[in-house]
């Protein structure tokens, strides 16, 4: 990761106060990011309130998108720690993938054996992927951001 830092430090150093770091994410990529987040998980959960099925059903579906949330935020952070070179544990790092994985094959499974019209399960499988697609981008841009951040401070 110093290469990545020394690119960084070089440009704000170099850049005059009008121009905008290239490395720091822009206003309208951490919006989007968060209007995706919102729109998956809450559309999400506007579907499992409306649902028809039992609430243990519910409930299930529920703690799967919970749970898929933090292991994906605990995989992109586990990666981007290796990749900066910061100690990640090995084991750390397998059980995010592992976490991340058990996730979507719990969906995948719960989805194939539920008793719902194929465009609910594909409404759920969408929402679903936009949520923890949208959840890795919050993550990598707050990250980016406070890295910049950190880096105009010093300097």
């Amino acid at each position: 990761m110093e290469p990545l830092k020394n690119m960084i430090e070089e440009k704000i150093s170099k850049k005059d106060s009008n121009t905008r770091n290239p490395f720091k994410p822009t206003g309208a990529f951490i919006g989007a990011s968060w209007t995706a987040l919102l729109v998956g998980t809450i559309g999400y959960c506007i579907g499992l309130w409306n649902a028809s099925m039992a609430l243990n059903e519910k409930g299930y579906y529920f703690t799967i998108l919970l749970f898929a949330l933090f292991a994906v935020i605990s995989v992109q952070k586990s990666v981007r720690d290796k990749t900066e070179g910061l100690a990640v544990t090995e084991l750390y790092y397998g059980l995010s993938w592992f976490a991340t994985i058990a996730a979507v094959v719990l969906l995948v499974v719960g989805l194939w054996n539920a008793d719902l019209l194929l465009s609910e399960k594909g409404f759920y499988a969408m929402s679903f992927s936009l949520s923890i697609f949208s959840a890795i981008a919050v993550q990598k841009n707050t990250r980016d951001a406070k890295l910049i951040d950190d880096n105009e401070i010093k300097l």
